[in-house]
C-alpha cells in the first residue's frame, strides 16, 4: 500500500483462528449496548468517532460492510472475505435492498460466496431523494440499535452516501472503498454520491493516482487516503477461471472475438426517446457487421418498454445469428465475465465495466462524454467515445478492423491483493484508536507500521 507518496511495510505471519460473522442475538445486544454507553461516556471532540474499549467488552470490532447495487457486491465480497481471518474484527453484511431480484442481487451474493446478509432493508425502488432517503431511515434505525464500529461502503450508488451520512451523522467512522473518482459531472447522480461520501468518510480507499490528486485538491488531508489498488479486480481474479469454464458461449451458438456486448443503463442514454432510438440505430450499424449481446439492465428494459421500442430477445435456447441486437436478462457475474472475456469489442455507459475490460485486455468504447476512471484510458483498453452515434460507429468498426494488440499491463495495484491492504488498514487504524495495537503486533497476524 502507498500512502503519502511513500510504500508501507507489510509484516505478515500466521493466521488468527478464523471465528464465524454471525452472531446470536444476545451477543449483538450486549455489544449494541456496549457501544451506546462508549457514546454516552465518551463526550465530545473528534475522538468520539473512534470505539476505545471494544475489545474489552464485546471483544470484537463491529463493522458494517453496506451494498446495495451489484458493484457494491464485488468490492465488498473480498473485504468481508479478508476480515473473517481475523478474530478481532466481526464483519456484518447489510444489504439495503437498492438492487433487490435475483438476477441483480442474489446470484451475486451466490457466486461471491457472501452468505446472505445478517440485515436485509429492503428499500427497493423509487426516485434518487426518495431511495436515498428511505435508505438513511432504515440503515440509521439499525445503526443506532447495533452501533457498530466502523461502517464501510463502497463506490457511488445512493447506499454508498446515504449510509455514509449516517454514520457521519451518528458518529461513527466510516470507510470508502473506491473513493476519489471523479467525472467533473455533477448531473450525474453517482458523481453527487461520491463528492458526498469523500467529504465525510474517515478512510479514504483509492484505486487509482487521479483518485489521490483530486482529494487531495478538495482538501482532504493526506493521513486519511490509503491507495490500495482496485478491490474489484480482486473478485474478477477470484472468477475468472469459473468464466472461462462457463458454457454461456455454446449456449448461444458464438465463436471467441467474434461478437460485441452492449450496456446501457445512464439516464442521459436510455431517458430520452430520441437518443435511446439513435443509439440503438447505431448499434444495429455495428451489428450489421457482428452479433450484438445486449443483457438488458431493469431500469433500460422499463424504459424501452414506456417508448415502445422493439428489440429482439434471446430465448435461452435459440442460437444467435451472425447478426443482429440480441437482448437476454441480466446475466450472472459469473457469465458476464464470460461474456466480456471473449468478446470483440464492449460498448458501454457504465464505469466498472471500464475496469474490468482493462484488467481483461477487452477493447471498450465508453459510450459517455467523460468518465471517471482515467486509468482505463492512459493504461487500458478503453475509449471514451461520447455520444455521438456516428462517432461510435466509427470507432466501433475501427476496433474490429484492427488485430488485437498485446493485453497492456495492468494499472498500478491491480493485483487481487486490494483488500489485504484494505483490511490491514482498518484493523491497524481501529487497535491503534483504541489504543491496544501493541497488544497485536506480535501476534503473527497482518498489520501496516
Amino acid at each position: 500500500m502507498l500512502r503519502n507518496g511513500k510504500k508501507w511495510k507489510e509484516i505478515c505471519g500466521g493466521q488468527l483462528q478464523q471465528k464465524s460473522n454471525r452472531r446470536r442475538l444476545s451477543f449483538l445486544t450486549k455489544a449494541a449496548c456496549a457501544g451506546r454507553q462508549r457514546q454516552q461516556a465518551s463526550g465530545c471532540g473528534s475522538d468520539q468517532r473512534w470505539p476505545r474499549d471494544a475489545l474489552t467488552q464485546a471483544n470484537q470490532f463491529k463493522i458494517f460492510n453496506v451494498v446495495g447495487a451489484r458493484p457494491n457486491m464485488m468490492k465488498i465480497a473480498p473485504i468481508m472475505a479478508q476480515m473473517r481471518r481475523f478474530a478481532e474484527l466481526q464483519p456484518i453484511l447489510v444489504h439495503t435492498g437498492q438492487h433487490y431480484d435475483f438476477a441483480m442481487s442474489q446470484v451475486f451474493l451466490d457466486q461471491l460466496n457472501m452468505g446472505e446478509p445478517e440485515y436485509h432493508l429492503q428499500v427497493g425502488s423509487g426516485t434518487h431523494h426518495w431511495q436515498t432517503a428511505e435508505i438513511m431511515r432504515s440503515f440509521g434505525e439499525l445503526v443506532q440499535k447495533h452501533r457498530p464500529d466502523m461502517i464501510v461502503v463502497a463506490g457511488d450508488v445512493n447506499s454508498t452516501a446515504a449510509c455514509a451520512m449516517v454514520g457521519a451523522k451518528e458518529m461513527i467512522p466510516v470507510a470508502h472503498v473506491e473513493a476519489g473518482l471523479r467525472s467533473f459531472d455533477r448531473r450525474m447522480p453517482e458523481e453527487i454520491n461520491r463528492i458526498v461520501t469523500d467529504s465525510i468518510a474517515d478512510l479514504l480507499f483509492t484505486t487509482e493516482a487521479s483518485a489521490n490528486e483530486n482529494l487531495h485538491n478538495e482538501g482532504v488531508p493526506a493521513d486519511k487516503i490509503f491507495f490500495t489498488g482496485n478491490v474489484m479486480i480482486d473478485s474478477l481474479k477470484g472468477i475468472l477461471e469459473m468464466a472461462r469454464r462457463s458454457t454461456i458461449l455454446n449456449r448461444l451458438n458464438l465463436a471467441k472475438r467474434k461478437y460485441g456486448v452492449l450496456t446501457l443503463h445512464r439516464p442521459s442514454n436510455v431517458d430520452d426517446r430520441e437518443q435511446l432510438c439513435t443509439t440503438l440505430s447505431a448499434i444495429a450499424e455495428i451489428a450489421r457487421k457482428i452479433p450484438v449481446i445486449f443483457p438488458v439492465h431493469p431500469r433500460t428494459a422499463a424504459r424501452a418498454q414506456e417508448l415502445n421500442i422493439q428489440m429482439r430477445s434471446w430465448d435461452g435456447n435459440t442460437s444467435i445469428p451472425e447478426h443482429g441486437i440480441w437482448t437476454m436478462p441480466p446475466a450472472s457475474y459469473i457469465e458476464f465475465v464470460a461474456l466480456l472475456d471473449n468478446s470483440a469489442v464492449v460498448i458501454t455507459d457504465s464505469g466498472g465495466i471500464q475496469e474490468e475490460t482493462t484488467y481483461l485486455g477487452v477493447p471498450c468504447l465508453t459510450y459517455r462524454e467523460n468518465t471517471e476512471r482515467p486509468v482505463t484510458v492512459t493504461h487500458g483498453t478503453n475509449r471514451v467515445v461520447g455520444t455521438d452515434a456516428r462517432n461510435l460507429i466509427k470507432e466501433a468498426i475501427q476496433v474490429l478492423e484492427q488485430s488485437r494488440s498485446n493485453r497492456p499491463a495492468s494499472p498500478p495495484l491491480w493485483d487481487g491483493h486490494a483488500a489485504e491492504r484494505i483490511v490491514g488498514a482498518v484493523r491497524h487504524t481501529l487497535l491503534s484508536k483504541a489504543g491496544i495495537l501493541g497488544n497485536y503486533l506480535n501476534n503473527g497476524s497482518v498489520y501496516f507500521k
